[in-house]
């Protein structure tokens, strides 16, 4: 599933669909074109255009579709947040922390939680 690069547009009507596990275009639409300010078609052409990337799967009902997801919140979230890191990072974690911590954005929980994740990934090496 690596590779299939998603819009933001389309990213909202994946995450309308990870909420869901699965819904028909009308469940979309209701979920997604009000919050979103769009109108149906471009819901439809949103996930017409997520069929024909591979990202979403749909299994005829009688008269409709019912949609599902193919590509995980899980894959997508990481090759987005690979994509951060490659572009502004070059690949490392360590800058994006400090460029976080220099701009006052770690509180002092996030500092504890950072912490203890290093520990249990260097307990786990």
């Amino acid at each position: 599933m690596a590779g299939i690069s998603i819009s933001e547009a389309e990213s909202e009507v994946m995450k309308a669909l990870w909420a869901a596990g699965e819904a028909t275009a009308e469940d979309l639409i209701a979920a997604v074109a009000g919050p979103q300010g769009w109108a149906e078609a471009t819901v439809r052409t949103l996930i017409n255009r997520l069929l024909t990337k591979g990202a979403l799967s749909a299994e005829r009902e009688g008269r409709r579709y019912r949609y599902r997801p193919v590509l995980s919140h899980e894959q997508w979230l990481a090759e987005q947040s690979k994509g951060v890191l490659d572009r502004l990072f070059g690949g490392r974690v360590a800058p994006l922390v400090a460029h976080f911590g220099e701009q006052g954005k770690l509180t002092r929980r996030d500092i504890e939680e950072l912490r203890k994740l290093i520990e249990d990934f260097d307990d786990g090496r």
